[in-house]
């Protein structure tokens, strides 16, 4: 093991078991490639009852015991999936035997349990991690638990925090009388750990009592800390820019490869590109789109004013008026739904707007495609530029967060870049870079092929990021040990 390192990473989702978005994709995979540079890494999410039947078996009973919160007494089960990564989950059907993951009124309370079951957890597994890596607004009562009341006691003493910011938008902000729920002392409250505008902020507590904090990019790192991006938390992570680090998350790029992904017809590499072209054939019989060889703009994204949909809507005649054809998988804002069903019909045979969510369309466009879209107003990492990139889908996208670290522009002089970005966020941005796209693909095959192999050459796998977590680990683990 790596210097006999042990973390135990706790989320709210991780996949393949439940996911609702870019969290579930990290916690699924980032330990993965921690555990291959030897750390002991484990991971606990709540039991949700939408987890797929088909991932749990094999899952085992390890004990259960009782968790207090205020008045009411509650039942934490433990299971867990003996596997490379063991995952650990808590059970509770009265917090957890419910449709979705999140949007309840007792949210507070459900991941009040959640958190305390956790640190329980672990007197009941005598297993305790030098780090607790803890994600988003949901595990923010884990680090206030840990400082205020658990580190009291002996085995807990050692064990620090890192907690990491997936999207700072949302914070768990819930009424005051939250802290009787919590069992926190209420100094917390009244000292401004926790407060925040006359409420109690979960995403806060991770922020003020976490010993290190994260988040999914460099250039989001820097964003946060501005009065634009902080959502009123600016102030707190000015204060602890110290403590601040960016990572830009991975992906996985073995289930994510176009010379084996069974999801697409033909396979493919940067070497051999064939099967790129009759993808894309492929995906214009699908989907009803005519077959010839026109650009092919593709989204996979949920429909929501953050990823842009609101300038894209602006332009969208004038977009179609370029000889392109559209792709749309995603559903999200009724709004949206009902504006690119009305665009369906407005361009039979050029656009293609899905409301729904396909795994199997999905690594389709990504494979079919040839240029992808993401002009979100704020994008604290992204994972679809890295997918797109690692299919030869050519990014366009606004430049912030990880969509400006992981897109280099394309420079025709000197053949470099991956992709293509602008700055203002306004339609007219969209259509500059789109212009700029369409000029190199229109010059000629060889030009094109040069921004597509720069793009699958670029590496955002998961082992440059596991390095960097594990420095940060590393820190961590020295921070804890006693000095002379």
């Amino acid at each position: 093991m790596k210097n006999g390192l042990k973390v135990l990473i706790v989320a709210s989702e991780a996949a393949p078991f439940i996911k609702s978005g870019g969290l579930g994709d990290v916690v699924g995979s980032l330990p993965k490639a921690l555990k291959e540079q030897g750390v002991d890494v484990r991971v606990v999410i709540p039991r949700h009852m939408s987890v797929k039947n088909s991932e749990m078996q094999d899952v085992k009973y390890l004990g259960e015991f009782d968790v207090h919160l205020f008045w009411r007494i509650q039942r934490a089960k433990v299971l867990v999936k003996p596997q490379e990564v063991p995952i650990y989950f808590i059970e509770n059907d009265f917090y957890f035997g419910r449709g979705n993951l999140y949007g309840y009124g007792d949210d507070n309370e459900r991941f009040a349990f959640f958190g305390k079951a956790v640190l329980d957890m672990m007197a009941m597994l005598d297993f305790y991690p030098d780090v607790l890596h803890c994600n988003d607004w949901q595990t923010g009562p884990i680090c206030l638990y840990l400082k205020e009341i658990y580190s009291k006691m002996i085995y807990y003493s050692r064990i620090k925090t890192l907690f990491t910011i997936h999207n700072l938008q949302y914070q768990g902000n819930f009424d005051k009388s939250t802290m009787e729920i919590l069992g926190a002392p209420y100094y917390c409250y009244e000292n401004g750990n926790v407060e925040f505008y006359n409420n109690v902020s979960y995403m806060k507590m991770g922020l003020t009592y976490a010993d290190r904090i994260s988040t999914v990019s460099e250039t989001y790192a820097k964003e946060i800390q501005t009065w634009e991006f902080g959502y009123g938390m600016d102030g707190i992570l000015r204060s602890r820019r110290d403590v601040l680090s960016g990572i830009v998350n991975g992906i996985d790029y073995l289930s994510n490869d176009p010379e084996t992904d069974s999801h697409i017809t033909y396979h493919y590499n940067v070497e051999h590109l064939e099967g790129k072209a009759q993808n894309k054939q492929v995906l214009q019989e699908r989907l009803g789109l005519e077959r010839r060889d026109v650009p092919i703009i593709s989204m996979i994204t949920r429909l929501a004013d953050q990823k842009g949909l609101d300038i894209l809507s602006h332009v969208f005649h004038d977009m179609m008026q370029r000889d392109v054809q559209f792709v749309l998988l995603g559903t999200g804002e009724t709004r949206f739904e009902y504006f690119f069903r009305e665009m369906a019909h407005r361009y039979p045979g050029r656009a293609s707007l899905n409301i729904f969510f396909d795994e199997t369309l999905a690594q389709q466009i990504y494979a079919g495609a040839d240029l992808f879209l993401m002009p979100s107003r704020f994008e604290p990492c992204g994972l679809g530029q890295m997918f797109s990139l690692r299919y030869g889908t050519v990014p366009i996208a606004r430049k912030t967060g990880g969509l400006a670290d992981t897109i280099m522009p394309y420079d025709a002089k000197t053949k470099e870049g991956n992709g293509f970005l602008f700055e203002s966020y306004d339609g007219g941005g969209i259509l500059w870079a789109l212009d700029q796209a369409l000029q190199v693909y229109h010059k000629g095959k060889e030009d094109w092929m040069h921004v597509v192999k720069n793009a699958m050459n670029s590496n955002y796998s998961w082992a440059i990021s596991a390095e960097k977590y594990i420095e940060l680990y590393e820190m961590l683990k020295e921070e804890a040990l006693p000095t002379e």
